[in-house]
């Protein structure tokens, strides 16, 4: 693949990669207005198990599809590409009927095992989905091994508008039948997201048909391979991705299957933990995810970059790299969880003003997570690029073993109820990074700057962080919550920059070592 075409390709799947991430990401936030916390509660307990199964049977194929279909192509074997691709694809109808059968036939003895019976009619209408994405799956790896990364980034756009729009009308209109049906009504929009998705890469396949058979005939003659050999190396390829992107979905599945039952435990009804949960996975734990759209282009973009450098054994260009991306995760990460602990209950009144107060200490709790979350992110990068992929991986598991033993003590606090998940999470968050950046500093023999690294964004993110909480408590009572809020965060943001730039915190150079970056840079004044 040329640079010029790896290049394109990596904007399409960038750029789409970032509309999806905020029609997301922002789908949860008029969803919880519409459902409450309750509703918000049924939704998330179906939903964390349908992400576990999709992972399964969609993550990693894919990737390998794309991989083995470019291999063959490379070499004129049209025909052996067109084979791994008709092969997979019936493994991923088959793992699709299989998730389906779980998901739709177990989803009663499911919801009565999490002790959350009205979750029912959510996990139902999320079924469908799970026999339409792995399909879509299959036909996105074709044609991304086919250099053509167009029908994948559309179709994911298309999948997440009609998710979101679907999604939030089904929710509206099943309200009056109950707040069960109305967060079914918004799982379904996952199913509806599938079926609009599928239809478009279905459409395209049809239109470029005449093409791949034209291909079909002049491929170069080569031995087939048997259903064996191709099974063998999809699954050599996929089954560490599977692995590894599992890893966080069983990390909320511990939330799923512990939360509301040790809430119970402590003397909740099942309403009131069910609120709770609600409260804690699909309203709080949706901001915490909202920095990753930034985090999650530093992650991806240091893959390729460190790879390549490592491969050239060029040491000093791997830990550049390293060293900037790791502070740019901070400098992005820091900021992003001191606002929004200082501001916690102001922001969540402005979301979902018809929670309690108190579902602010839920988010304060979590919110130091995100600085964890984006070290994790990038240092994950750093390690795949060193072809270490799987110590990360492991990283997490230990981090959930932790999770696992601090939730199900916590949570049965009182005092703390579902405020010990939120704790759990963040420990978790930390342990996970912490081993990342033991072997990320052990593989690469790297000294990271503590006064560059930490200290100055961490008293330039202490300002911002008195100037925002100031700004609010002073605006409140003549411009009331949600427009003193507002302000607070756009004035703190401006601050934060401000004063990273003027004590030294990130310099000239830096930025411009970033994409784009020569045109920030003029704006940033040179290193003495």
């Amino acid at each position: 693949m040329s640079k010029n075409s790896f290049l394109k390709g990596a904007v399409v799947l960038g750029v789409a990669g970032l509309i999806v991430k905020i029609l997301g990401a922002f789908f949860r936030i008029p969803l919880g207005r519409l459902i409450t916390s309750e509703g918000m509660g049924y939704y998330q307990t179906a939903y964390p198990i349908y992400v576990l199964l999709l992972s399964i049977s969609t993550s990693g194929f894919p990737i390998a599809i794309s991989k083995m279909v470019s291999e063959r192509r490379a070499v004129g074997n049209y025909k052996g590409a067109h084979r791994v691709f008709t092969i997979t694809l019936k493994i991923l109808l088959v793992l699709g009927l299989l998730t389906f059968s779980i998901f739709f036939f177990g989803a009663r003895i499911i919801v009565n095992a999490l002790n959350n019976p009205n979750a029912y009619y959510s996990m139902v209408a999320l079924a469908p989905a799970l026999l339409f994405v792995p399909i879509m799956a299959a036909y996105r790896g074709y044609f991304q091994g086919r250099n053509n990364m167009t029908p994948t980034a559309v179709s994911q756009i298309i999948e997440q508008s009609a998710r979101v729009g679907f999604g939030l009308i089904l929710a509206y209109f099943l309200m009056p039948k109950g707040l069960d049906y109305a967060a079914a009504g918004g799982s379904f929009g996952a199913t509806a997201g599938a079926i609009f998705g599928m239809a478009f890469i279905l459409f395209v396949y049809y239109i470029n048909k005449p093409k791949i058979e034209k291909e079909l005939l002049k491929s170069e003659e080569f031995e087939e391979e048997s259903y064996k050999v191709i099974i063998k190396s999809m699954l050599t390829i996929a089954l560490p991705i599977i692995i590894g992107a599992s890893v966080m979905p069983i990390m909320n599945m511990i939330d799923v299957s512990i939360v509301i039952n040790r809430l119970m435990a402590s003397g909740y009804s099942q309403s009131e933990a069910n609120a709770l949960y609600g409260q804690l996975t699909g309203m709080a734990a949706t901001l915490i995810n909202l920095p990753q759209v930034l985090t999650m282009s530093i992650a991806m973009s240091i893959v390729p970059v460190v790879s390549q450098a490592y491969a050239l054994r060029d040491m000093e260009s791997v830990k550049e790299n390293a060293n900037l991306s790791v502070r740019m995760a901070v400098l992005l990460g820091l900021p992003s969880g001191v606002g929004l602990m200082v501001l916690a209950t102001p922001i969540m009144q402005l979301l979902y003003p018809n929670e309690p107060a108190s579902i602010g200490q839920i988010l304060f709790f979590m919110s130091l997570g995100v600085v964890f979350l984006s070290l994790i992110q990038t240092l994950t990068g750093i390690l795949q690029g060193l072809g270490k992929s799987q110590i990360p991986v492991m990283n997490l598991f230990i981090a959930a073993i932790f999770k696992l033993v601090c939730t199900y003590t916590l949570t049965s606090i009182p005092s703390l109820n579902v405020k010990g998940a939120a704790i759990g999470t963040v420990l978790a968050y930390m342990i996970a990074a912490g081993l990342d950046i033991y072997w990320v500093r052990k593989l690469l023999n790297i000294k990271f700057d503590i006064n560059h690294l930490l200290i100055k964004p961490l008293l330039t993110a202490a300002i911002m962080g008195v100037v925002a909480k100031l700004t609010h408590m002073g605006l409140t009572d003549k411009l009331g919550n949600s427009l003193s809020t507002i302000i607070a965060i756009v004035l703190a943001m401006i601050v934060y920059v401000v004063v990273l730039i003027l004590i030294g915190g990130i310099t000239k150079e830096e930025i411009e070592k970033l994409p784009k970056g020569k045109k920030l840079s003029k704006f940033i004044p040179s290193k003495k």
